[in-house]
């Protein structure tokens, strides 16, 4: 038997590989599905099982083309519908997978379909169970994301459920989730991407003793919208999208620099900018948005461009496909290609571009102190902030500045600064894009800026 945890950090998602004697299946898989073709056939095995805990609403599922590409058979819990063929499953239903079995535990409360699958090893001893985006390590799944369908306070209640159902397994079962830490699946999920049911029911906020009502108070409270994607991920999953294979081809076209800026005209184009912002910042071509590539590039990137507007893209040169292929995971379906040659194309045309001024926590802190009208733009979540913040400082959260840019003075000095760098230079491209022109970005973020001799609220 072989149970192998597949983890895609720039998504913080788990995807399993189970194999028994030469049958194998993939719980949650992601979307460019070919990397479990390899595994299964480097080891002369089959997929033949496609389990689904959910409709994921946080990245597009490779479960439609693994199955069209394997003949393997997709299996969701209680109450499902689709546009697809999918092997609707009850409660309890076990499913052979050579020499070992799983069991489907339908655990409603993330979603009505929700399900956890229980693994029997070839002795049939409970051995692990796939909890999807029901149990976290140290969290549970957000009940909120049918707003208007059925209340968060409906959902928790069927999740307090559901959870007693899990706990009542056996404490050495090992519990394998769908999300790792900085998901926004959850309200506060814990550093590993493994846990035990002993570990959680001592550990875990959710499954301390409570009645129902608390439960709901306590799993409903404090959790922060979700991203306007996470509702057309989840429509994708259960209706269909196109193939992997014709997204990926289309974002792959390299485009000259005609073709590039003809995009930006004709189709009004969005530019992302997948660099590091160490090289991001130093020249790009004006009304970039810049992801870089070594953060969770994918998730930033869908939080705050529409999914299906048109996309073109400035890479250095070797990293296009990443750059695609990590897009496509979180249901871009528009990519119109790349400029070829990248960012240098663009300076050898001669072409206009633009720049962001990083400073550092020091600079910062000379800055605000002699410029009483500067803003002090903290991009970090409303939690972050509370924990800890420099003194007049604007809290905006990183997937509301586009949307709330208009309460910024135009023609002030913006001091932008995240925890460590990453976002604020998201944000400090959001503000350039929208004719912000005395913008700067503070290295190090609030990690260094606490470091100085400034005014600070809360704790350092």
């Amino acid at each position: 038997m072989i149970v192998e945890q597949m983890y895609t950090n720039c998504l913080a998602q788990a995807a399993y590989y189970i194999e028994s004697n030469g049958q194998v299946a993939i719980i949650d898989p992601i979307r460019d599905y070919q990397v479990y073709i390899d595994k299964a056939e480097a080891n002369g095995a089959k997929i033949t099982h496609i389990f689904e805990t959910h409709f994921h609403a946080d990245f597009v599922s490779g479960h439609i083309d693994l199955a069209a590409k394997t003949g393997a058979k997709i299996v969701y819990g209680p109450s499902t519908q689709t546009n697809f063929p999918v092997h609707v499953a009850e409660d309890g239903e076990v499913f052979k997978l050579g020499d070992i079995t799983i069991t489907l535990l339908h655990t409603p409360g993330h979603t009505p379909e929700s399900s956890s699958f229980l693994l029997k090893d070839e002795s049939n001893k409970d051995y692990c169970v796939f909890t999807g985006d029901t149990l976290f390590v140290g969290d549970v799944g957000r009940p909120d994301l049918l707003d208007g369908i059925m209340t968060k306070e409906t959902l928790a209640g069927m999740m307090y459920h559901s959870l007693k159902k899990l706990t009542a397994l056996n404490s050495d079962v090992i519990v394998y989730p769908a999300h790792g830490p900085g998901s926004a699946c959850g309200k506060n999920i814990g550093k590993e991407t493994f846990s035990t049911i002993g570990e959680q029911k001592e550990k875990n906020y959710a499954l301390q003793p409570m009645t129902e009502a608390e439960f709901i108070a306590t799993v409903t409270d404090g959790i922060t919208p979700a991203p306007a994607y996470f509702f057309k991920d989840a429509k994708l999953n259960k209706q269909g999208y196109a193939t992997y294979d014709s997204v990926l081809e289309a974002g792959l076209k390299s485009l000259t620099i005609e073709a590039f800026k003809a995009l930006l005209e004709k189709e009004k184009a969005t530019i992302i900018d997948t660099r590091f912002a160490d090289f991001f910042e130093l020249g790009f071509i004006p009304g970039s948005l810049n992801f870089g590539l070594n953060g969770q590039f994918a998730i930033w990137a869908a939080t705050i461009v529409d999914l299906h507007h048109p996309i073109v893209l400035v890479c250095k040169p070797g990293t296009e496909e990443e750059s695609v292929q990590r897009l496509t995971r979180v249901g871009f379906d528009s990519i119109k290609g790349y400029l070829n040659g990248g960012y240098d194309t663009w300076v050898n045309a001669n072409e206009k571009i633009d720049m962001v001024i990083s400073i550092s926590a020091e600079e910062f802190a000379l800055d605000s102190k002699h410029n009483p009208k500067a803003v002090i733009l903290d991009v970090r979540k409303p939690s972050e902030f509370a924990s800890g913040h420099v003194l007049n400082a604007t809290s905006m959260q990183l997937s509301e500045v586009l949307d709330r840019s208009a309460e910024i003075d135009t023609k002030a000095e913006i001091l932008v600064h995240c925890a460590g760098g990453y976002r604020s230079m998201v944000a400090a491209s959001i503000l350039k894009k929208e004719g912000f022109i005395n913008v700067k970005n503070v290295w190090g973020g609030y990690g260094k800026i606490k470091e100085e001799e400034i005014s600070l609220v809360g704790p350092k």
